[in-house]
């Protein structure tokens, strides 16, 4: 995947904060703006927003979407600080990061489970076929993102591997393929175009769709101000709605997906990319339909449900890498499922 798809992934850890604009009823002659701000990333969300899906659920509802597109999620963490976007994309620690620090913000739909976007691999001639070969050799990855998160939970959680007995180096992916192709590194975690072009000389250890399955998902997700969603229960409804439809129609078709199908178009239209990239990028990713949604694999559940889970490990890995002073003792008022249980009906 092209890095700009991972924008949404790689978390700025500032504090940010969700604004609103255009509060209160709506008039009769009068629509209410809200902005939404997205990022590069690739999925039915975007497609949605390229097909005019959420436009004409909003203007039904009352009110105008002003869509802002953020190149990455320090922009769009600048945005939330300075209060001009109610409703946004933020990943798993990144929302972890928000409100752990006081952000009155809520999830309430997963975009996608990163999935197999992000992965460990064996240089060829590394001597590493297993989990356990990696004592004593040389990994990159990017400290702080999901892919260190996984890299980390792995060691400790599944395979009972001392982290300290590894060489676990810093790295951004470009600096990993240069590294790679010098010898320099036995293994790396990361993501594609990275990931892409060490795997064409590496063999694949695990990837987060693995270890999600094993212990905690990473994703990215859709995030509202507490209050703004409470005072706009019409907008939350219908831009749910089109989450909830656009998701199931991708689901029913992926396997049908080309390079020239319309889905793939909308995305060029709002992100850019090569077709065939994206087609690529796709097939990575899980996205979780409203049932699932709704269910405690994701927003449902309370404390057992998947979502939480993530934020409350994520929140562990957090304070370990000294980004966060302490963890809340419950990350459940951070969750809220009952949009896509109203959607999944």
């Amino acid at each position: 995947m092209n890095p700009s798809f991972q924008c949404a992934r790689k978390f700025a850890l500032l504090s940010i904060a969700a604004g609103v604009l255009g509060l209160g009823a709506v008039g009769a002659q009068a629509q209410t703006k809200v902005v939404v701000g997205y990022q590069q990333i690739v999925g039915p969300f975007v497609s949605a927003i390229a097909d005019g899906s959420f436009d004409k659920a909003a203007k039904e509802a009352g009110y105008k979407i002003d869509w802002r597109q953020f190149s990455s999620a320090g922009d769009i963490s600048s945005a939330f600080a300075s209060r001009d976007v109610p409703i946004g994309v933020l990943g798993s620690t990144g929302i972890t990061a928000a409100v752990t620090r006081g952000v009155d913000i809520e999830l309430f739909w997963i975009l996608d489970n990163i999935g197999k976007s992000e992965a460990l691999v064996a240089r060829n001639g590394s001597g590493i076929t297993k989990p356990a070969d990696l004592i004593g050799k040389k990994v990159g990855v990017p400290f702080v993102s999901t892919s260190h998160f996984h890299l980390l939970v792995a060691l400790s959680k599944i395979w009972h591997i001392d982290a300290k007995k590894i060489d676990i180096l810093n790295m951004q992916p470009p600096q990993i393929v240069a590294a790679w192709q010098r010898g320099d590194i036995d293994a790396a975690y990361v993501w594609p175009p990275a990931l892409t072009e060490i795997q064409k000389t590496g063999t694949t250890i695990a990837d987060s769709a693995e270890i999600g399955e094993k212990s905690v998902p990473t994703f990215d997700g859709l995030v509202a101000d507490k209050d703004w969603a409470k005072k706009n229960p019409k907008f939350m409804a219908a831009f749910t709605q089109v989450l909830s439809t656009s998701y199931k129609n991708y689901n029913d078709n992926s396997a049908k997906l080309t390079a020239g199908s319309a889905d793939i178009k909308g995305i060029i239209k709002m992100i850019g990319g090569k077709p065939d990239d994206i087609v690529s990028a796709l097939k990575l990713l899980i996205f979780p339909n409203a049932q699932q949604q709704a269910s405690n694999i994701w927003l449902g559940g309370g404390k057992d449900g998947g979502a939480v889970k993530t934020l409350t490990a994520s929140a562990d890995f957090l304070k370990s890498q000294r980004q966060i002073d302490a963890v809340l003792a419950d990350y459940t008022p951070f969750v809220n499922g009952s949009y896509a249980a109203a959607a999944a009906k």
